[in-house]
């Protein structure tokens, strides 16, 4: 996703100007150490469920003073550095906006996403 793209065609949706006054990017990439115990990472296995993820941004988009949110999970194998899982909220006031960011990322994360570490060596 390119970010800067993503975000000027939401400035072109109608309603934007009178309903946005924040937006905010996740923009998730592969670490190069796990997480669970900082072993080197050499490759990361990724499965989106596709399905799920449009089910909560359906869930998140009723919250109140949300105006659009876009996300793109990727699915493959990827290396450290690259790029895994955009996130964009836009709404009105950041009471509104950043709850909304957070909780989303984690129930992505927890609920619509599968992945495998692949360990130097491994």
């Amino acid at each position: 996703m390119d970010i800067s793209k993503a975000i000027a065609e939401l400035k072109q949706k109608p309603g934007f100007a009178d309903n946005v006054g924040m937006v905010l990017v996740h923009n998730g990439t592969v670490r190069s150490w796990s997480r669970q115990d900082k072993q080197h990472v050499t490759a990361l296995e990724v499965t989106p469920d596709q399905e799920k993820i449009q089910e909560l941004v359906r869930e998140y988009s009723a919250k109140p003073g949300i105006f659009r949110i876009v996300v793109e999970a990727r699915s493959g194998r990827f290396q450290p550095g690259d790029d895994l899982l955009f996130i964009i909220v836009a709404g009105d006031v950041r009471e509104h906006v950043k709850p909304v960011l957070s909780e989303l990322l984690e129930r992505i994360k927890a609920e619509g996403v599968r992945k495998r570490e692949i360990m130097a060596g491994a």
